[in-house]
């Protein structure tokens, strides 16, 4: 070759090149396969860490990141060894982990959330379970180009066509896994189907006889999905579009609803008794501080119905508005938790915020009791929401909120007391348990002493609570920032709160009032 002939057109060597339409097949199903497992990742994460924003930022965070060095990786082995036997066993072995990854999750699972907040626990959780399989699958790609090129001039055109169609792939292998297969089969089946297509695309390198190897990995698709989390006493599980659940028995009888990391009860039945022991009998309180009757009330976070039931019986008077997001979780509770024996009850399906912007309905009492465990959705403590819910409030109406906490620790409270304050004229805090405060915002301003001697009329139930509540009743006071639509920073505050806590020694557990043993 001369010095002034065209580099660029030197041909390569015909021995690398492989059939286009067969790569195109491989790349096609290793970017459906690497998407599908981001979104069973982040399904399989969440039982323990919860799904909020920081949770995905960790997962969309490191699968970049290992892509980007599966990319490096790929294009420097394919350049030194351009075999299509390398790449299959490179697939192959991305499919074998894929496959082992929703047997292998609940021990490094179960060790990720022991003294760990969602955002360091999710960190390493994403780091143990997705770093080699999600590397491999980022090195298909730019292997399989090195392996179509038949000539360096057609290097734009390749790189471009088999790139477009990983996307393709990564499209289908998005909306497949999150409308379809997750919904219908859960995210084990998910995981191990798109393994089955792994190997499938592995053995067109292979060879034919490593077909059966795919038959292996898609017979595990029979392998029952077992327990998500092991509970004692587990009488019911399932997995939502939002959402783990389970229904557990405890050794007093009564029952409790646990979703996702299970850690947290959102909701408590016990069969002789509308109360719990639990934050949802401070809720009990609250009619009587408005010193007028009480018709209607919104509980957002209707859950298993634990508040509504025993508005329902000790104020019988009132009509309830149910919200709750999730329809299993009603379905659940109607089989486990007497949902349906709620006569003053009416169970709506909605997101609560949405459902309260598109609402002409008024009510008396809004109570907000919605937690994504452990963060309470950040569109329910903005600024913007409680305009919303004090425009929803009759004259002389009062908001109530569960806020959790943890002791020494006001950050989150002190944040949200002051959105409060923002669009209510006055807001009361009341710390019952240790982990739980109750906050309420009224529509017109009344004073401690006033409250103070209202509460004297409480129902005779939750007597041994009104001591509690006018010894421990004080005033709001505007101390942070408002939390808005546009910035609420409610994950980052829960998860500092929270990691603080542990590393002083603190241990998360059930508080229990004085209503119940």
């Amino acid at each position: 070759m001369t010095p002034g002939s065209d580099v660029a057109a030197a041909p390569v060597a015909p021995a690398a090149v492989l059939g286009r339409a067969r790569l195109s097949v491989v790349v096609f199903t290793a970017g459906a396969a690497t998407l599908a497992t981001e979104i069973a990742a982040s399904r399989l994460l969440a039982p323990y860490f919860g799904s909020s924003t920081i949770v995905w930022a960790n997962i969309i965070g490191l699968i970049l990141l290992y892509l980007s060095i599966g990319y490096w990786l790929g294009g420097r082995v394919a350049d030194r060894r351009p075999e299509p036997r390398l790449l299959g066993w490179i697939i192959l072995v991305a499919a074998l982990a894929v496959a082992a990854t929703p047997f292998i999750a609940r021990p490094i699972l179960d060790l990720a959330v022991e003294g760990l907040g969602a955002v360091v626990g999710s960190f390493f959780a994403a780091l143990a379970l997705f770093a080699i399989p999600i590397t491999l699958l980022g090195m298909v790609a730019p292997f399989a180009i090195r392996l179509a090129l038949g000539d360096v001039q057609e290097a734009g055109t390749v790189a471009g066509q088999l790139y477009a169609i990983s996307t393709i792939g990564s499209i289908v292998g998005t909306f497949l896994s999150a409308i379809v297969t997750i919904p219908l089969a859960g995210t084990q089946r998910t995981m191990l189907g798109s393994a089955a297509l792994l190997v499938l695309a592995a053995a067109l390198l292979l060879g034919l006889r490593w077909q059966l190897l795919t038959l292996g990995v898609a017979a595990l698709l029979l392998v029952p999905a077992g327990t998500i989390k092991a509970s004692a006493g587990l009488l019911y599980e399932t997995e939502s579009s939002y959402q783990y659940i389970q229904i557990v028995e405890r050794s007093d009888g009564s029952r409790a609803l646990k979703l996702n990391e299970g850690v947290a009860v959102h909701s408590v039945w016990h069969e002789d008794s509308v109360l719990t022991g639990g934050v949802w009998d401070t809720f009990l309180l609250v009619p009587p501080l408005l010193d007028r009757p009480v018709e209607r009330m919104l509980v957002i976070g209707n859950a298993g119905g634990t508040v509504a039931r025993a508005f329902g019986e000790l104020y019988p008077g009132i009509e309830i508005d149910g919200v709750e997001i999730d329809p299993e979780v009603s379905d659940a509770a109607r089989r486990y938790m007497g949902l349906e024996d709620n006569p003053r009850l009416n169970v709506i399906t909605a997101d609560g915020r949405p459902y309260l912007e598109l609402s002409d309905e008024t009510y008396d009492i809004i109570v907000v009791d919605a937690y994504h465990q452990p963060y309470i959705p950040f569109y329910l403590a903005t600024r913007e929401f409680f305009e919303s819910a004090r425009e929803h409030l009759r004259p002389g109406g009062v908001i109530a909120l569960n806020v959790a906490g943890v002791p020494g620790d006001e950050r989150l409270s002190e944040a949200i007391g002051s959105t409060l304050l923002a669009e209510f004229p006055q807001a009361w805090r009341w710390q019952p348990l240790r982990f739980n405060e109750l906050m309420l915002g009224f529509t017109e301003p009344v004073g401690r002493d006033q409250l103070v001697e209202r509460v004297q009329n409480a129902p005779t139930p939750v007597d041994s609570l009104v001591p509690l509540f006018q010894g421990g009743l004080e005033p709001v006071e505007p101390t942070e920032r408002p939390l808005t639509d546009d910035r609420a920073p409610v994950e980052w505050l829960t998860d500092r709160m929270i990691i603080d806590f542990v590393s002083r020694g603190g241990e998360l557990d059930e508080d229990y009032l004085p209503t119940r043993p």
